[in-house]
C-alpha cells in the first residue's frame, strides 16, 4: 500500500482537538496525502468511536489511523475493513479487558504529570498549570496560554471502560515513543509499543 492510494486519519486526546494536528496535517497535505482529524467528543468511549466510525466513512480509500495519548485506545476500538495500518505516537495502547486508566497508571505517573479528578460537572479539565509542565511543555509560552484556554474536558466515562479486543493486533502497527512525554511514562510507552 503506498500513501499515495490512501488516507491518513488523525485522532486527537484528552484536552485537545483536532486542530491539535495542525503541524502534521500541512505537510502530509503537501505531499498529495488525503488527511482528515477525526473529533472525539471525549463525552464517553463508546461515543469517541462513533465519532471516528463516522470520520471514517468519509475517508476514501485504504486508511492509516494514528492516535495521540487517549486516541491509542480509540483508533484500536474500530472494526472498519478500511483501516489497514495504525500509528500510535506517545499514545495509550489497552489491552483486551483493560481501560485506559489501567494502562496510564501502569507504572507511577511522572514527576510533571498533575493529579486528575473530575470537576464538580463530572469532567476533567488539565490544570491550567500543568500544560506548560506535563501538556505541551516545549510549545512557546503564547501557544501553551491558548492550549490552556481552549482544551475540551475528559469524561471519566472514556477511561473507565475495558476494551474489546483491540485492533493493533490483527492490523500492522507502528509506535512513536516521546521520550519527553510528561504524561504518558517512557516505561509505559515502551510496554506498550
Amino acid at each position: 500500500m503506498s500513501l499515495g492510494d490512501a488516507s491518513v486519519v488523525l485522532v486527537h486526546g484528552a484536552w485537545a482537538d483536532g486542530s491539535s494536528w495542525a503541524k502534521v496535517i500541512g505537510p502530509l497535505a503537501a505531499d498529495g496525502i488525503k488527511v482528515v482529524a477525526a473529533p472525539l467528543p471525549l463525552t464517553s468511549f463508546h461515543d469517541d468511536v462513533a465519532a471516528l466510525d463516522r470520520t471514517l466513512e468519509r475517508a476514501t480509500g485504504l486508511v492509516v489511523l494514528v492516535g495521540h495519548a487517549y486516541a491509542g485506545a480509540v483508533i484500536a476500538a474500530t472494526r472498519d475493513e478500511k483501516v489497514k495500518a495504525l500509528v500510535y505516537v506517545a499514545a495509550l495502547a489497552p489491552d483486551e479487558g483493560e481501560t485506559v486508566a489501567d494502562v496510564f497508571y501502569r507504572a507511577e505517573p511522572h514527576l510533571q504529570a498533575p493529579k486528575l479528578a473530575p470537576h464538580k460537572h463530572g469532567l476533567i479539565y488539565l490544570p491550567e498549570e500543568a500544560f506548560a509542565a506535563a501538556f505541551a511543555q516545549h510549545a512557546p509560552v503564547e501557544e501553551q496560554v491558548v492550549l490552556a484556554a481552549v482544551q475540551r474536558p475528559i469524561s471519566p466515562a472514556c477511561i473507565t471502560v475495558a476494551v474489546d479486543r483491540p485492533l493493533w493486533k490483527d492490523r500492522p502497527t507502528w509506535f512513536l515513543v516521546a521520550e519527553q512525554d510528561h504524561m504518558i511514562v517512557l516505561e509505559t510507552q515502551r510496554f506498550m509499543a
